[in-house]
């Protein structure tokens, strides 16, 4: 299948879902039909090409097969089969695939439940992603999502925007959500790719329309001026296949038209609105951007803004992060101090990042043959083909000497 014919079908199977959705149909099932339908687009739109209408296609296709599966339920399900209704072309509102977000961060259903969901409703994620994006094993990650179908089946939670009293609380798990598939898209937690553009090209798209339904939501416009920061990188992240760190990338290669738009989106939250996490990140994100060279960067500015970002948003991963942006401001052994308190943390205990980072900080000490182990560790640990090279790599030049 050709990553054009990809691309589409992950764009549009968040469509299709919630067309299905608007009849009151059962999550789970509704679900099932669509993939059903993907897999036939998959199989004839290559040999017979893409039809004019892709997303009517597709949505009449998951409409039939959610039909033959009400048909073998029950037997009273058979006129509804027959009706003029489910016959019609369905025109679906692309404002649709925020409403199905907002049911899936539904109240009723636990956070981790609701964030789980949406990434594989929505995003498109498989189980074994989310388990890595949530540093949990895939059997409890599936449990959880089959949890959550449930939950939306027998609590009668309804395909419908939410109403004004509910939006703010359900807002933090949207934007949560699209961090997520953003990051699962810009440094994909396994397999042989670097970038999984699909994904963040969603995420982007998402959150310029969730920017667009609350302009003045000064965390929904750090969040898009975050991604778009980030993603202005992309291509200069990767050399002949192989990654390459922020400090060593060609800075000629970064999207300025991105950089410009994201810098302007974070200035404006900044000005205007109670300061959250996301724009915090995009703040940082920015002063990476905005350095002509790595020794440029403002690091001192950096540690300042990791220390708030830790202060509002707590967790192993802005600590290591912290930890590098001490080392490079203060020097390598007062980041390593920063990082004795992760290690009987059990977010981490089968993650690579905390042996990674430990890697650089020691390698920046001297002691070469200490960051050789632990580089190696930390491949050993990874799923991800590209980083397990790039540690590889670096382990194989410090022995090299």
């Amino acid at each position: 299948m050709s990553a054009l014919v990809e691309g589409l079908l992950r764009e549009l199977a968040p469509q299709a879902l919630t067309a299905v959705l608007r009849y009151g149909a059962d999550f789970g099932a509704a679900e099932d039909a669509v993939q059903e339908a993907l897999l036939a687009a998959a199989v004839q739109w290559p040999g017979e090409g893409v039809p004019d209408n892709p997303r009517g296609w597709l949505v009449r296709v998951a409409s039939r097969k959610y039909l033959d599966w009400r048909r073998r339920e029950a037997a009273r399900f058979a006129k509804e089969a027959e009706s003029a209704e489910w016959s019609r072309p369905v025109e679906v509102d692309h404002s649709d695939e925020l409403t199905l977000l907002f049911l899936c961060c539904h109240p009723a259903l636990p956070r981790p439940a609701r964030v789980a969901l949406t990434l594989r409703a929505v995003g498109g994620l498989t189980t074994e992603e989310i388990a890595r994006a949530f540093l949990v094993p895939e059997r409890t990650m599936a449990q959880r999502i089959t949890r959550a179908k449930r939950q939306v089946a027998t609590g009668g939670l309804r395909f419908t925007p939410p109403p004004p009293e509910e939006f703010a609380q359900r807002m933090d798990t949207v934007l949560e959500v699209l961090y997520l598939i953003f990051n699962e898209g810009y440094a994909a937690s396994s397999g042989v790719e670097v970038h999984r553009a699909a994904l963040t090209g969603e995420a982007i798209r998402l959150a310029r329309q969730l920017h667009r339904m609350v302009p003045d939501n000064a965390e929904a416009t750090g969040l898009l001026a975050l991604m778009l920061l980030v993603d202005a990188r992309s291509d200069a992240r990767v050399d002949g296949g192989r990654l390459v760190p922020l400090r060593e990338q060609d800075r000629s290669k970064w999207d300025a038209g991105r950089i410009a738009e994201g810098v302007a989106l974070v200035e404006s939250a900044l000005r205007d609105g109670v300061v959250g996490p996301y724009q915090v990140q995009a703040a940082i994100a920015a002063l990476h951007d905005e350095a002509p060279t790595a020794e440029d960067t403002d690091w001192l500015q950096i540690v300042g803004l990791y220390e708030l970002l830790e202060r509002l948003s707590p967790g192993p991963v802005v600590r290591l992060n912290r930890a590098v942006a001490v080392a490079m401001a203060d020097g390598p052994h007062a980041g390593l101090a920063l990082l004795a308190d992760l290690d009987d943390d059990p977010r981490l205990a089968r993650h690579h990042r905390l042996a990674a980072v430990r890697a650089h900080l020691v390698e920046l000490t001297g002691d070469h043959a200490r960051a050789v182990e632990l580089y190696r560790a930390a491949a050993r640990a990874t799923a991800s083909v590209p980083e397990r090279d790039y540690l590889l790599d670096r382990a194989d030049r410090l022995t090299r000497g």
